[in-house]
């Protein structure tokens, strides 16, 4: 049983060396120790911390984005309706050219019409001038062969001028 019921002496001597193990721990490991304790919870926490910081910049971020894209949305909308009312005044700009190119074509063809027609009508005058040219003369050669009638025919024609005037 002298194994289980250790001497007084040894009891002593394990609680020096004990005190003494103690005392060089408590002087020198246990501040070292508790320095690293902390460094490490510091460390941990500046983690927790940047984790958190980190947390709220992706929330925020993801917020901007939601809002950047709303606001990429409205102006899609406004850029889509702009294109929209460009398109219906360039339709509406073109088929205003359109119908005042018809009408120049309308009154360019009425003048060209209406040219056509003062022309017929003075080839026609003139194809009748000279038919009556023609007439007169055939006439009047038949009358002037006489010298009497010749000298009342210019008589005639000097009074009509002589009254005109």
């Amino acid at each position: 049983m002298e194994l289980f019921t250790p001497g007084f002496g040894l009891v002593f001597w394990m609680f020096v060396s004990f005190a003494v193990l103690f005392l060089i721990l408590w002087k020198y490991a246990w501040p070292v120790i508790l320095k690293t304790v902390d460094d490490r919870a510091e460390l941990i926490d500046k983690g927790v911390e940047y984790a958190q910081n980190a947390k709220e910049s992706l929330d925020n971020a993801q917020q901007q984005a939601d809002r950047i894209i709303a606001d990429a949305r409205i102006k899609e909308g406004d850029i889509l309706r702009d294109a929209e009312t460009l398109k219906t005044q360039i339709v509406e700009q073109a088929r205003e050219e359109a119908r005042k190119e018809g009408q120049k074509e309308l009154d360019a063809a009425k003048l060209a019409i209406q040219q056509a027609r003062k022309d017929a009508r003075q080839s026609i005058r003139d194809e009748v001038s000279e038919f009556a040219i023609k007439i007169a003369e055939k006439v009047l050669r038949g009358e002037m062969s006489d010298q009497k009638a010749q000298a009342k025919l210019v008589n005639n024609l000097l009074d009509e001028i002589e009254n005109q005037n």
